[in-house]
């Protein structure tokens, strides 16, 4: 599933992946190093993967392919077995983690010098891969943190002097669709725009967690051809709303340990941690609307929910009765549109990259399981949106 084309986000990725496999064919030229420089580990997956296809055959993987990590092992041995041919393989594939470790404390004069030295002569018959996972680029570059980008300049100026610099960013939401929406169709599914934006929005444009549920999907809609909202809602939702209702739950029972520890549940099990913030934040906020609307249409029964809520924004049938119960725990409209005042401004935050980002959800998810103070709920809550 990693063929499929995705928007500007993916073009950096894109590029150094058609490089590679030119240089496979006989049709270009490697240089002798690269940077894959930034935590998209989605990206950072393909271009290994390309790498491990073009130039580490199978059965001489363990003669030819080393990972190694600069915690372990000094950038002097690294450089020392990329000049040393290999008496089993024609060809070394050498990936470097840890790269900060050349960027912490003193000047590492030795290091950069003997990286220089290598680079003036490099073994045409080894690759060095430095991956420089410790920065993070934002899909807007723009919008990139002050010491990622004083990091990311100090890499351009050291190690990018002597390699090609492939700047892996965090994939936009509109390239997160395309890519879905492209993959689904090279599988010969049609996967349909509302159906895009709702697996991408419930997981935050997380790519490694669309890129597996889409797989799912796919298997799912084996036959039909076509991937629907409804698909997504059932295969995909599902699963990740179960903790979020348990959560909900706790919020509505002003029982704050329990929700802040549902909540520590869901950032460890996120396979994005804390970086899944908004996609959480996401989830939050369509199931305090879809309160809103339970509370506000009176509804009593699970049968009756179907009718209140519309197509695209329905929860799963198990969660109905639940989700019932928990917005009849609200005396007013007023509570449940200041919860969602909470969750905008926790959104904001989130947004303007703060420096912890499990701290602002703490806080909002204390702020929700907290009884509003009186001050809090006599303001006028004017018209909101209530689309899914």
């Amino acid at each position: 599933m990693s063929g499929a084309a995705g928007g500007p986000g993916f073009a950096a990725a894109n590029r150094f992946i058609a490089e590679v496999e030119s240089a496979a064919a006989g049709k270009g030229r490697l240089r002798p190093g690269y940077v894959l420089a930034g935590d998209e580990i989605f990206l950072l997956g393909r271009c290994r993967s390309a790498i491990l296809k073009a130039f580490v055959p199978v059965e001489l993987k363990e003669f030819c392919l080393s990972d190694l990590d600069l915690t372990e092992t000094s950038i002097f041995d690294v450089l020392d077995r990329a000049q040393t041919p290999s008496l089993m393989a024609p060809f070394q594939v050498i990936f470097v983690r840890n790269v900060r470790q050349l960027y912490t404390r003193g000047a590492k004069k030795e290091e950069f010098a003997a990286l220089d030295r290598y680079f003036r002569t490099p073994n045409p018959q080894a690759l060095l891969l430095f991956v420089a996972d410790f920065l993070r680029i934002p899909s807007d570059a723009r919008r990139m943190d002050l010491d990622d980008k004083n990091r990311f300049e100090r890499l351009s100026e050291t190690l990018g002097e002597h390699c090609g610099m492939v700047e892996l960013a965090r994939v936009s939401e509109e390239d997160a669709m395309r890519w879905a929406v492209a993959t689904a169709q090279a599988a010969g599914v049609r996967l349909e725009p509302d159906a895009a934006r709702e697996l991408v929005d419930a997981l935050g444009a997380d790519m490694m967690m669309i890129c597996s549920e889409l797989e799912k999907l796919l298997l799912y809609a084996l036959g039909r051809g076509r991937i629907t909202l409804g698909d997504v809602e059932t295969m995909v939702l599902s699963a990740k709303q179960r903790s979020l209702y348990e959560l909900t739950d706790a919020i509505s029972a002003r029982d704050r340990a329990r929700a802040i520890a549902l909540l520590h549940g869901l950032l460890n099990t996120s396979d994005a941690g804390e970086d899944a913030a908004i996609g959480h934040l996401y989830m939050l906020a369509r199931t305090f609307r879809q309160m809103l609307v339970i509370l506000e249409k009176n509804v009593r029964d699970s049968r009756a929910i179907w009718q209140a809520l519309w197509q695209g924004f329905r929860m799963p049938p198990f969660a109905a009765d639940d989700l019932i119960r928990q917005a009849r725990r609200y005396k007013s409209r007023r509570e449940l549109t200041r919860a969602l005042r909470l969750i905008a401004r926790a959104d904001l935050e989130l947004r303007s990259s703060p420096p912890d980002k499990r701290l602002v959800l703490e806080r909002l998810i204390y702020d929700l399981a907290s009884e509003p103070k009186p001050s809090s709920l006599g303001w006028s809550s004017g018209q909101l949106s209530f689309e899914g």
